[in-house]
């Protein structure tokens, strides 16, 4: 697993490039939970805290990067795109942060595999959360397509999934 984390961490380096200005660093994955991390001091606004773009940018792309480990799990290739998502600041962010993408339930999962094996695209909700000791500071949910219509629409990308945000 480790091996899958350090590709996806060097796609989102490589091809989002302000991925690296964020600090964004993929932490974990236990196979429940997508963790990446970031620091306050590259995302701070002007009251100290962490700026809401950079947030949602971050939210947005651990939603992404459980799309493609699961995609990778199930040996699937396709487009992963965001279609919507909605975001709560529920309390400011006022530290280094974590961000948390629980992995979809398993009947979600199935139907998005056969979604996107059956007709070419597949839909995954998911939910994305920062947390500062118990408490939820910020809510994410975002649901993700994934296009598969049998052609290679980033050439210079080497990994079966495409970064299209």
């Amino acid at each position: 697993m480790q091996e899958r984390l350090a590709q996806l961490q060097d796609m989102l380096w490589t091809y989002i490039p302000i991925t690296r200005q964020l600090g964004l660093k993929v932490d974990t994955y236990d196979g429940q939970r997508l963790c990446f991390t970031a620091p306050l001091t590259a995302n701070v606004n002007h009251a100290g805290t962490v700026f809401a773009g950079s947030l949602n940018a971050l939210l947005t792309l651990t939603g992404w990067g459980m799309t493609w480990l699961l995609m990778q799990e199930l040996e699937l290739a396709g487009e992963i795109v965001i279609q919507d998502s909605s975001c709560r600041y529920l309390a400011p962010v006022t530290q280094d942060f974590v961000t948390i993408c629980a992995r979809p339930q398993q009947q979600s999962i199935e139907q998005f595999a056969r979604m996107l094996r059956r007709r070419g695209r597949g839909r995954l909700e998911l939910k994305v959360d920062i947390v500062e000791g118990t408490t939820t500071v910020v809510s994410f949910t975002g649901r993700y397509v994934v296009y598969n219509d049998g052609e290679q629409h980033n050439s210079n990308s080497p990994y079966n999934s495409n970064l299209i945000f």
